[in-house]
């Protein structure tokens, strides 16, 4: 019965119901004779269970995670957290709003850092769109909360992209003379980031948080349902995969 529910409920919630219904419904044209509309509905439905497993979003994100280690005891003068966006306006413990998983990710893993080498944080995020918050008080907020020193924490809250992120903090950095920062985001996010702080000719010590690949993982049946967490990881990578291609040739 255990793996009964466990096949069963993948399909009735998004996105694995939305397959299911492609699925039938491509098999009802095929009864009525309507082989085109049939055939487009079944390909439609291969293709969203296909984004939506494990292994396709591991292929997806690997060869963004690629090359990139978690150093130990950078040598870095400053640590650069970049956002991943916010819950705005929800209540929390010490105030109003959240971070989300990203962003959430990646100031635990800035605070820890901190801790072990004790430099300044630089918080990189602003306020994306008119209707939004800001993310950087919000963050601020977060990393006081897991022990980080008001007084070590430096807010960039005018950035809305990671370019503007490199952009903005070489700002604080000149201020400051910092001259060797760490940047913290998420692991499938480096590539992206540290060519936007190659672009403003500042140097970064990459510092990867949240990974989402292993080298040894192994699949079993249950990675090969559809999930809508997955469906996520695979929007996730291919917008890096464009905000890659994108940067390249707009800067």
């Amino acid at each position: 019965m255990f793996v009964v529910k466990k096949i069963l409920t993948p399909f009735l919630i998004p996105p694995g119901l939305f397959v299911l219904i492609l699925l039938i419904s491509g098999l009802w044209f095929f009864a009525k004779k309507s082989y085109k509309a049939g055939i487009l509905n079944i390909l439609i439905g291969i293709v969203l269970w296909f984004i939506s497993i494990s292994p396709m979003t591991d292929f997806m994100m690997r060869p963004l995670e690629a090359g990139f280690t978690i150093p130990h005891n950078p040598p870095g003068d400053v640590i650069i957290v970049l956002g991943g966006g916010i819950n705005d306006l929800v209540p929390d413990l010490s105030g109003t709003g959240f971070p989300g998983t990203d962003s959430l990710g990646r100031l635990v893993t800035a605070a820890r850092l901190q801790k072990n080498i004790m430099k300044p944080v630089i918080i990189s995020s602003g306020q994306v769109f008119p209707n939004k918050s800001a993310e950087a008080p919000i963050a601020r907020r977060i990393l006081v909360d897991l022990g980080v020193p008001s007084y070590k924490i430096f807010m960039e809250a005018k950035s809305r992209d990671t370019m503007e992120n490199a952009r903005y903090s070489k700002q604080i950095c000149t201020q400051e003379g910092f001259k060797t920062p760490i940047v913290v985001t998420s692991a499938f996010h480096m590539k992206r980031s540290v060519l936007s702080f190659q672009k403003i000719d500042l140097p970064v010590i990459p510092y990867p948080a949240n990974f989402r690949t292993g080298k040894y993982r192994q699949y079993t049946w249950n990675d090969y349902l559809p999930d809508m967490a997955n469906l996520d990881t695979f929007s996730k990578a291919l917008h890096e995969y464009i905000g890659l291609v994108f940067y390249q040739w707009r800067y």
